[in-house]
């Protein structure tokens, strides 16, 4: 049976709204919003000595460069031989030093630039005041006994007869025939110096006993440590610096007993006295 022309008309019609733009019937599912998407960046390729021989000869400017070194993973050979290749290919020497000091680091097991670990500290010495100590029998550093230095002239009747042609000796004298302090060898020294002075500035001496003192030559003919001076007295030592201003040695059985003393620099020229470090060595 045939549908009457009225109702052939109106599902035509209908089909003509269904299908027209904007009366769609398929609805699109709106995505979750996930944020931002991260992208893995891609790994820089490994600069090399030829990689950086090849942006020198481009004329790129060293800031460049060393920004690459220091951007960007590197490896490269900077032995004597490699440095003045580099050199004469035009490299500069602050692009040389980026690349050297880049060498100093590695790379991570996952690829992040780590630092070579820094150096092991310096270990202070366990004394915090200037001076001259020596060890005891528990390995503890201990202050050697600090006794007045005084000046004493002789040769004065030479120095007379001559009429000061020869100026007369100057001699370092301390009061009492022993120290109160006796050691027995090997004695382990340290001597703590002022900055700017060198434990070869001081002098290790061996006194000549008196029956109520001890002495030893300072000044010669109005110099200190002129040959024959304190040299006639002083016993030879070799100090290791272990730490800024910090010396180090041993007096070893072949010192000898006796009294003795370590005298800092610049107390041989005082005529009115001075301060030196004392001990004895029983044997």
């Amino acid at each position: 049976m045939s549908l009457p022309r009225a109702w052939l008309a109106i599902i035509f019609t209908i089909l003509l709204l269904s299908s027209a733009p904007g009366h769609s019937q398929t609805t699109e599912t709106p995505q979750a919003d996930t944020g931002p998407i991260s992208v893995k960046p891609a790994s820089g390729k490994t600069l090399t000595n030829t990689s950086i021989i090849h942006m020198a000869e481009a004329n790129l400017s060293d800031d460049l460069i060393i920004e690459a070194i220091k951007t960007q993973p590197g490896q490269y050979t900077t032995d004597g031989e490699a440095m003045a290749d580099l050199k004469d290919a035009g490299v500069s020497e602050r692009v040389i030093t980026a690349m050297i000091n880049k060498s100093r680091k590695h790379l991570a097991a996952d690829g992040a630039v780590a630092q070579d670990p820094p150096p092991a500290p310096i270990t202070l010495i366990p004394v915090n005041e200037i001076g001259v100590y020596y060890k005891d029998r528990k390995g503890i550093w201990q202050p050697l006994e600090v006794e007045v230095v005084h000046s004493k002239s002789s040769g004065w009747i030479k120095s007379t007869v001559t009429r000061g042609i020869i100026k007369t000796d100057m001699n370092g004298h301390l009061n009492g025939r022993e120290s109160k302090l006796p050691l027995q060898a090997p004695i382990e020294i340290l001597i703590y110096a002022p900055e700017g002075v060198a434990a070869t500035e001081y002098t290790f001496l061996h006194f000549h006993i008196h029956s109520d003192s001890r002495e030893f030559r300072t000044l010669t003919g109005g110099v200190f440590h002129s040959t024959g001076g304190a040299g006639h007295d002083e016993v030879g030592f070799h100090a290791d610096r272990i730490a800024p201003r910090a010396y180090t040695f041993t007096i070893e059985h072949t010192v000898g007993g006796g009294e003795f003393g370590i005298l800092p620099p610049g107390t041989g020229n005082a005529t009115n006295g001075g301060k030196i470090y004392t001990f004895a060595i029983t044997e």
